[in-house]
């Protein structure tokens, strides 16, 4: 289940927040100096980078250190 399958969703709130949600359920709250850069990169990007930029600000994404598990058996 990825980002294909199930996107981060947003929106911005009057006094200038950005609710992160996910499945329907806000994930996290950005405020501040955090959201204003976050609305800058969501304005400018495609799809794929507002999935990214998303993603990045919840935690929710592969930082590259993932190891796979042993194969047994």
């Amino acid at each position: 289940m990825g980002l294909e399958d199930d996107p981060f969703d947003w929106r911005v709130t009057k006094d200038g927040q950005v609710l992160v949600s996910r499945g329907g359920r806000v994930v996290t709250t950005v405020r501040g100096a955090a959201a204003a850069r976050l609305l800058g990169r969501l304005e400018t990007a495609d799809a794929d980078g507002v999935q990214q930029a998303l993603a990045r600000v919840t935690g929710n994404y592969k930082r590259g250190n993932e190891r796979n598990a042993p194969q047994t058996g």
